[in-house]
């Protein structure tokens, strides 16, 4: 296999419940020369120790209403919590990992989001240390990003860990985005029978989703996919990473999953 870089999303309870075949597929693309990026959430973890906590938890349109105390919680889950476990999952698997938050070496700049007197410290990227990043890899590590952004004055932002991926692999120039998820990709019933589409546009998305053929749970997954392709990212595949050898599968064959486009 030719050397290539790829960014991987994940949410934090999809890469828990990941089996210990998935990391050794990522250990054996790293000692391959391929140099995977991952960028995780962690949602649900956020928001059960929120509610151990006796916070409540706000979304609008999406995003997390986020205070201080909030902020604290998301930072202590996703770049404590979330990203250790990642880490030694990892580890524990052959592969050379650094988990880092957005915060470390400014890795993050961001700002407000334009709705910020609805969401609060939710922020918008403006920056990604891809020197950082780049100098990490040539020490032969994968890192592991938690996406809690900062400006130069210090403040701490939550960013949406789709639009944070997005940013880190445009800032790095990677064309393709994989997010693993626990679906096998975007499905059609095609003479009665469900099958993944190999390829779809944004605008067949949004007409699937005018006639339910994406429906519940499915769209926000895509929803979060799409918001990946910015900047330099000209595609994101969605993947099962319940599949066994599901990541050198995508990079090798390109015929897993579903790849969505901007056009």
């Amino acid at each position: 296999m030719s050397k290539r870089r790829f960014v991987m999303k994940c949410g934090g309870s999809t890469l828990a419940a990941l089996p210990d075949v998935f990391f050794q597929d990522l250990r054996e693309l790293q000692s391959q020369g391929v140099e995977p990026v991952i960028v995780h959430g962690g949602g649900p973890a956020i928001n059960e120790t929120l509610g151990k906590l006796g916070i409540e938890s706000r979304f609008v349109n999406g995003l997390r209403v986020t205070d201080e105390a909030t902020l604290d919680v998301v930072e202590m889950v996703l770049a404590g919590r979330i990203n250790k476990e990642i880490v030694r999952k990892l580890q524990q698997n052959g592969a050379q990992s650094i988990g880092l938050s957005g915060t470390d070496g400014k890795l993050i700049l961001a700002k407000p989001v334009e709705n910020a007197n609805e969401v609060g410290l939710v922020g918008d990227v403006t920056g990604v240390n891809a020197a950082m990043v780049e100098g990490i890899i040539g020490l032969g590590f994968l890192p592991v990003i938690a996406p809690i952004g900062i400006d130069e004055a210090g403040q701490r932002y939550n960013i949406n860990a789709d639009t944070a991926a997005g940013a880190v692999a445009s800032s790095l120039g990677v064309d393709t985005m994989i997010v693993v998820t626990d679906v096998p990709g975007i499905m059609r019933s095609v003479d009665g029978k469900k099958q993944v589409l190999p390829q779809v546009t944004f605008a067949e998305i949004e007409e699937m989703i005018r006639t339910e053929e994406i429906y519940g749970g499915m769209i926000p997954k895509v929803r979060a996919a799409m918001s990946c392709l910015h900047g330099q990212v000209k595609e994101v595949l969605i993947v099962d990473g319940s599949i066994e050898r599901v990541l050198s599968r995508a990079l090798a064959e390109g015929d897993i999953g579903t790849r969505i486009v901007r056009a």
